[in-house]
């Protein structure tokens, strides 16, 4: 079972979407600690009331005291808007979901609904979401898993953004559980042992 902390700078739906998977048994993953890079947000609130230890802090030095607290094995990156460093020990185990399909549409700048825009004004006929392992670059560590959507002609941003949330809240505990059953360095080494 993974023990995790999970990161947000938001409202955090994907929080809302583990802890369901979690209370239905299809989530093999206990919440230690929620963190927001920002202060009062709808993300902590939530943590509280689902009674999740949770906490604000500032920057990475401040993120990892607290997390130095907890017994954790996994770090989830939901909805957190920062470039994010790992305590030692841990700079292979955090995960992260990007709304597209990496390598397309990724890298410093794009989130959120950024990236829907992106992907409409390139008129692309398919996206989705991608969970990765996080490093020091954006959207650059192991892909785990990866979920398509088709697009039509005149979805709006708004609708993309919507048909893509929707596999993302499939996706990530997909990857989570992957991430439980095969261990962590199974995937970095498929990239660093690749041709």
């Amino acid at each position: 079972m993974q023990k995790m902390a999970v990161l947000l700078s938001g409202s955090d739906r994907t929080l809302d979407n583990f802890h369901d998977h979690i209370q239905d048994g299809s989530l093999n993953t206990e919440i230690k600690v929620v963190v927001s890079n920002v202060k009062d947000v709808l993300g902590l609130q939530k943590a509280e009331k689902y009674g999740f230890p949770n906490f604000h802090a500032s920057g990475n030095t401040a993120t990892n005291e607290i997390l130095k607290n907890f017994e954790i094995n996994l770090i989830c990156l939901a909805g957190y808007l920062k470039l994010y460093e790992p305590p030692p020990g841990l700079e292979k185990n955090v995960l992260n979901i990007h709304p597209a399909l990496i390598p397309s549409f990724c890298g410093d700048g794009f989130y959120g609904m950024r990236v829907h825009r992106a992907v409409k004004a390139k008129g692309v006929m398919v996206s989705g979401c991608t969970v990765h392992f996080a490093d020091n670059q954006y959207d650059q560590g192991p892909i785990v898993v990866q979920k398509c959507v088709p697009l039509e002609y005149d979805d709006t941003p708004e609708e993309i953004a919507a048909k893509v949330f929707e596999v993302e809240c499939v996706a990530f505990p997909e990857a989570i559980n992957l991430v439980d059953e095969k261990g962590a360095d199974f995937f970095w080494r498929r990239v660093e042992n690749g041709p």
